[in-house]
């Protein structure tokens, strides 16, 4: 590690290198960022079915209230799911901005900053995928609850 001294010669050169150095992980913000705005359409079409089904659910009575209630509890699961996918992808883009942080820092400080900044880095990378593990999980629960009901597809009209 290089210290620089402020107004030597070289330091534009070192802040060149750093910022070449840290695009990658603001690449990755921008990835991180993205998966977020579908993460939150997701958690805002779920809401919005569940306020849907709500006042059928209240005006509803028998095998109808049952499965009513059986959709709202597929949907408060899947809310829990995605909010879960939210935390870590948000949990790993602060992780991003802390490496980006260190590396501009560490020329200019004698603390070793090398493995702080790459355990910060695989943690960003271990929450992203947990994050997509949990969107994973999610989407396949909805593509299960989205299946046409049998009852459905076998009705005769009367």
């Amino acid at each position: 590690m290089i210290l620089v001294e402020p107004g030597s010669v070289g330091q534009v050169g070192f802040v060149a290198e750093i910022i070449h150095t840290a695009v990658a992980p603001v690449f990755l913000l921008a990835g991180i960022g993205g998966f977020l705005n579908v993460c939150a359409l997701r958690m805002a079409r779920i809401v919005d079915r569940a306020r849907d089904i709500e006042p059928q659910l209240l005006a509803s009575r028998g095998a109808e209230h049952k499965r009513l209630v059986e959709v709202l509890h597929v949907l408060d699961r899947r809310i829990a799911i995605v909010s879960w996918a939210i935390f870590f992808s948000v949990l790993s883009a602060i992780l991003i901005c802390a490496v980006v942080v260190l590396l501009f820092s560490d020329p200019f400080t004698d603390v070793p900053l090398g493995a702080t900044i790459a355990i910060l880095f695989m943690g960003s990378i271990i929450a992203i995928g947990i994050g997509f593990s949990a969107f994973l999980v999610e989407t396949r629960i909805a593509s299960r609850a989205a299946r046409i009901r049998a009852e459905l597809l076998q009705h005769q009209p009367e």
